[in-house]
C-alpha cells in the first residue's frame, strides 16, 4: 500500500473538519444524478422484460437471461471499476462509466431480436457495475467523518428517485404503443450527455490525490472547500501545509504490481473478515432485491392483474423507496452502520414473507411498499459501510470487488425465480428470499463499525 505523508493526514483532517458546504453539495447532487439514471436503467428492464414477453413472445427463461446478462457485465465492471478508481482516479471512471452504458442503452432501442438486445444489455451491466462503487467512495471520501454515513445514504437515495422515473415510465411509455419499449431505451440514454458534464464539473477526490503523491492538486481542491465554508485565509483557519516535493510516477511494472497487491490486501489477515462479511451482504442482498424487484411486474401480469394495471402497482411500490432511504439516512448517526443495517434487513425478511402469502389487492401493495422500504433502506446501509471498512489505498478495491461478488448473486437470482415460480410459486419465491435478508442481516455483525470515525488513509 502507498505510504502516507504528513500532507495526506492534513488533507483527510481538513476534509472531516468542514461543515457541509455548496462543494459538497455539488458532489453529492452531481453523483446523485447519475446515480438516479443509473436506477432509472435498472429499474427500466424490468417494465422491458414485461413488454417484450407479450410483443415478443419470449418464455420466461428468455425473460431471466435479458436480465442475467446485464448483470454478469455489471460484477465485471464492479470488479474493474474498483480497480480503475484507485489507479486513474474517482472523477475518470465515473465519468468513462456512465458514457458506455448511456451509449449502450440508446443502442438497445435499435435492436430487432434478442442476440444483439442482449451483447447491450452486457455492455450496460458493465458500466452500470462500475460506476456504482466507484460513486459511493467518491462521495464518501469528501464527506466529513461525523455525517458521513447519512451522505452516503442520502446518494443511495437517488436511486429511488431513478427507479421511480423508470416506474412513470414503465406506466406511461412502455405500454403505450408496441414500439414503447423502445422509447424507454432511448430515454435511458440520457447518461450519455451528462457524462461529460461530469467530467468537466466535479472535483477529483483529495484523499486518492494525495495517496499517490499529487499533493498539490489535493491542497488546492480542499482549499475550495474551506473557503466555501469561510474556512479560508483571513478566517482563522490553519494555512495550508507547503507543498513537499512530489515523486515521478512509478514505472509500469511497479503499478502492476500495486494492482496485484491490492487484490491480495483485501484478503490480509487485518481485512479478511471484514471482506468475508462484505462479501456476504452484498450477495444476499443482490440475490434477494434483484429477485424480487426484476420480476414483481411479470409476477403481477401472471396474477392477472394486465399490463398497466401491473405497471400502476409496481409504481406504488417504488414510492416507498424514498422514506425507506429518509428513515435509514436518520438512524445511520443514531444507532450506526451495523444495526440500522441488519434492522432494515430483518424488515426486509419480514416483508417479502407477507409479499409472498398476499392475495388481495391492498395486501399486495402494503406489502411490496414494505419490502420497498426496508430494502432500499438497507442497501443505503450498505454502501455507507462498504468504501469505510478499507482504507484510501483499497477502497475503490475493496468496494468495487464486494459489489462484483455480489453481483454473482444477481445474475443467478433472475435464472432462478422462474423455476422457483413454477416449484413453489410466489410463498416459495419470496420465503427463499426472506432467508437470504436473514443471513445477510447476521454477516452484518461482522462488519467494523465506522460511526464518526475519520477514514483510514495508509
Amino acid at each position: 500500500m502507498f505510504p502516507v505523508s504528513e500532507t495526506n493526514r492534513t488533507v483527510s483532517e481538513r476534509l472531516d473538519a468542514l461543515p457541509f458546504t455548496r462543494g459538497h453539495l455539488r458532489v453529492l447532487s452531481g453523483s446523485g444524478l447519475g446515480w438516479a439514471l443509473d436506477a432509472m436503467d435498472v429499474g427500466l428492464i424490468s417494465f422491458i422484460i414485461a413488454a417484450l414477453t407479450q410483443h415478443w413472445g419470449l418464455t420466461k427463461g428468455e425473460g431471466g437471461l435479458i436480465a442475467s446478462v446485464g448483470f454478469l457485465g455489471m460484477a465485471i465492471g464492479a470488479s474493474l471499476g474498483g480497480l480503475l478508481a484507485d489507479r486513474i482516479g474517482r472523477r475518470q471512471v465515473f465519468a468513462l462509466t456512465l458514457l458506455i452504458y448511456g451509449l449502450a442503452t440508446g443502442a438497445s432501442a435499435l435492436v430487432g431480436g434478442l442476440a444483439l438486445l442482449l451483447i447491450f444489455r452486457f455492455l450496460v451491466g458493465l458500466g452500470l457495475g462500475a460506476e456504482l462503487p466507484v460513486a459511493s467512495t467518491y462521495v464518501s471520501e469528501f464527506a466529513p467523518a461525523r455525517i458521513r454515513g447519512r451522505i452516503i445514504v442520502i446518494l443511495e437515495a437517488f436511486w429511488a428517485v431513478g427507479w421511480t422515473a423508470s416506474a412513470i415510465i414503465g406506466y406511461f411509455v412502455v405500454p403505450a404503443s408496441e414500439n414503447g419499449w423502445r422509447w424507454a431505451f432511448v430515454i435511458g440514454a440520457v447518461p450519455a450527455v451528462y457524462a461529460l458534464v461530469v467530467r468537466l464539473g466535479l472535483p477529483e477526490s483529495p484523499r486518492w490525490l494525495a495517496s499517490r503523491g499529487r499533493t498539490a492538486e489535493a491542497e488546492k481542491i480542499v482549499a475550495e472547500f474551506e473557503a466555501s465554508a469561510g474556512m479560508g485565509a483571513g478566517s482563522g483557519a490553519a494555512p495550508s501545509s507547503p507543498t513537499p516535493e512530489v515523486a515521478p510516477p512509478p514505472a509500469p511494472e511497479a503499478q502492476a504490481a500495486a494492482v496485484h497487491n491490492r487484490l491480495a490486501a483485501i484478503w490480509a489477515p487485518e481485512y479478511r473478515t471484514r471482506t468475508a462479511a462484505i462479501w456476504a451482504v452484498w450477495f444476499c442482498v443482490n440475490f434477494a432485491y434483484y429477485g424480487a424487484f426484476i420480476w414483481i411486474p411479470s409476477i403481477l401480469v401472471d396474477a392477472g392483474f394486465g399490463l398497466v394495471r401491473s405497471f400502476g402497482f409496481t409504481l406504488l411500490i417504488t414510492l416507498a423507496q424514498l422514506p425507506g432511504y429518509a428513515v435509514a439516512a436518520w438512524l445511520i448517526e443514531k444507532w450506526g452502520r451495523r444495526l440500522t443495517l441488519s434492522v432494515f434487513l430483518i424488515g426486509s425478511a419480514a416483508s417479502a414473507l407477507a409479499f409472498g402469502t398476499a392475495e388481495t389487492e391492498g395486501a399486495i401493495i402494503a406489502a411490496g411498499m414494505a419490502l420497498s422500504f426496508f430494502n432500499l433502506g438497507a442497501w443505503g446501509a450498505l454502501y455507507a459501510v462498504t468504501p469505510e471498512i478499507y482504507p484510501t489505498s483499497l477502497r475503490g478495491t475493496g468496494a468495487g470487488w464486494a459489489a462484483g461478488f455480489g453481483r454473482i448473486a444477481s445474475i443467478i437470482a433472475p435464472l432462478l425465480v422462474p423455476v422457483m415460480l413454477s416449484a413453489g410459486g410466489a410463498g416459495l419465491t419470496f420465503a427463499v428470499f426472506a432467508v437470504f435478508f436473514v443471513v445477510a442481516a447476521a454477516a452484518a455483525w461482522a462488519l467494523v463499525e465506522y460511526r464518526g470515525k475519520a477514514l483510514e488513509e495508509d
